[in-house]
């Protein structure tokens, strides 16, 4: 199989304009399950796939500059399955990871992005150009995980359980339980080498070939609305101006923060989706080819 063009998992529901949802570290489709009966009820085609690396999707080993899990990389494949499934333009909505992936898709494919919105992020350049101590060690893992020579891959593959669930309760807010059928879920995909070392190829990407892009892609502005969601205890809320920050990279930002921590779509998703469902049917962009 060519490792540039792995097959990925992809779960596909309802009709009307479609709108792609790409999940974050270290989780799978299954983090927007509380988002997609809403979705779908609201008319929409709702398509999920696990990124390249993660869940059910293919993980192709890594190459020595790391593109192979570039952000570019995965919004390509991102356009495949839409271009497969016989979409010619869609609403983009990601979290974490995703977002990302959201973000670049929209900057290289403009004229494929309706809509784009992002859940809990700035923007990766943003957050480089301006990290401190604070941002060293919320997103230590950042730091850790694009280390080279198998060096994460062992210290993570040591007991990758124990990882993941340490992730969730630390980026989410007190108290908050996850679904544990999911949780389950994201512990049988990220807990073999093959995952493992692909979410670490995924920031080592983060730190190499994206800064690359996004620093050639420097002044370019979004061409779609942008809908921007945080979690209001999280990270992202305390440390940035988030609408203004994005300001600085698209015309039309609109958003607000939501309660709970990281996980938006699971700590709040009557907020999120009550967001998304206004945002996305403003207008009918999202169309089949």
């Amino acid at each position: 199989m060519d490792a540039a063009e792995p097959t990925l998992h992809v779960t596909r529901r309802g009709e009307g304009p479609p709108v792609v949802l790409l999940h974050g570290y270290p989780q799978t489709h299954r983090m927007w399950d509380r988002v997609v009966p809403g979705l779908v009820a609201a008319g929409h085609e709702v398509v999920a796939p696990d990124l390249r690396g993660y869940g059910d999707s293919d993980k192709p080993g890594g190459d020595p500059g790391h593109r192979r899990y570039a952000k570019r990389t995965m919004a390509a494949d991102v356009v495949r399955v839409m271009d497969e499934l016989g979409h010619d333009r869609f609403a983009v909505v990601g979290h974490d990871r995703g977002a990302r992936v959201g973000h670049r898709l929209a900057l290289d494919h403009p004229e494929r992005v309706a809509r784009l919105a992002v859940l809990d992020i700035a923007p990766t350049l943003h957050m480089v150009e301006h990290a401190d101590a604070a941002f060293a060690t919320g997103y230590y893992h950042w730091f850790l995980l694009a280390q080279p020579d198998g060096l994460p891959e062992r210290l993570v593959g040591a007991d990758p359980e124990l990882y993941l669930r340490e992730k969730l309760r630390r980026w989410s807010a007190p108290d908050f339980v996850f679904d544990e059928d999911a949780v389950r879920d994201y512990v049988r995909c990220f807990a073999t080498p093959e995952a493992v070392h692909a979410s670490c190829e995924d920031y080592r990407a983060a730190l190499g070939p994206d800064l690359d892009d996004d620093r050639a892609s420097r002044g370019q502005r979004l061409a779609c609305p942008l809908l921007v969601l945080w979690g209001a205890a999280g990270f992202v809320a305390r440390t940035y101006d988030v609408l203004d920050v994005w300001r600085g990279y698209a015309d039309d930002v609109q958003g607000h923060a939501v309660p709970g921590g990281h996980f938006c779509a699971e700590e709040s998703p009557t907020e999120v989706l009550d967001a998304l469902v206004a945002f996305l049917g403003e207008a009918g962009e999202g169309t089949a080819a």
